[in-house]
């Protein structure tokens, strides 16, 4: 495809948040490669777009940014792309028989924006009521993260980590809220630093509007610290 074709088929496409289904749409062959190859081969690559820029990778400053690039795209940011790393989502018997609404608030999200690989920064409020199974409040905090911890787009996202808990919580009543900025907005094109975005799913009784309602009053309450 000429790059010129390109342009103008990303120019009609602009920010525009498409996606093709809930999941990260990913090629059959994508772990086939190692760790450690996948390491290696990005080093080269981020090494090529440095020189292609023309910096000097001799420098002292520079000469180790292909590889510490490589390992951070592996091992960190992008490391949510291995479903060999979604933490276990432990359940346990609703032995005290709370029925009422459970809020994980104001979760850190960090993640990378699919379409121009700059940071998405923000917070996740998380909900369920429970049908028998509760979960561990810190495995909350760990699903977003693993979700977040890849090339997304916002929405996706939002609708993965609901669609997570619900099969781990054996419940449809669960919900998520998502407040993040977008670099690929803040910091370049329009270049507007003060907007943020903000998706939701609601699942099961979360479609109801008191519940709904519920839900969002406990994310405007203030924290306790």
């Amino acid at each position: 495809m000429k790059i010129d074709h390109l342009e103008n088929e990303i120019e009609e496409m602009g920010d525009a948040h498409a996606f093709s289904s809930a999941e990260n749409p990913m090629r059959e062959d994508a772990f086939n490669l190692s760790d450690t190859d996948k390491i290696a081969l990005i080093t080269e690559d981020v090494k090529h777009i440095l020189e292609t820029l023309g910096m000097d990778l001799n420098d002292d400053s520079l000469k180790g940014t292909p590889l510490r690039v490589a390992k951070m795209f592996v091992k960190e940011i992008f490391s949510g792309l291995d479903p060999q790393r979604k933490p276990k989502a432990s359940t346990f018997e609703n032995k005290y028989k709370y029925g009422e609404m459970l809020v994980e608030k104001n979760i850190t999200v960090y993640s990378t924006c699919e379409h121009h690989l700059l940071p998405i920064v923000g917070k996740a409020h998380v909900a369920y009521i429970s049908k028998g199974r509760v979960i561990g409040l810190s495995k909350m905090n760990r699903l977003v993260d693993h979700y977040a911890k890849r090339p997304q787009v916002q929405e996706r996202m939002t609708m993965q980590i609901v669609q997570e808990l619900q099969q781990a919580l054996g419940t449809p009543d669960v919900a998520c809220v998502i407040d993040a900025k977008h670099l690929c907005v803040n910091s370049r094109g329009i270049r507007d630093i003060d907007s943020s975005t903000v998706t939701s799913e609601f699942g099961g009784a979360f479609k109801d509007p008191g519940i709904k309602r519920e839900f969002l009053d406990y994310i405007k309450l203030d924290t306790a610290f």
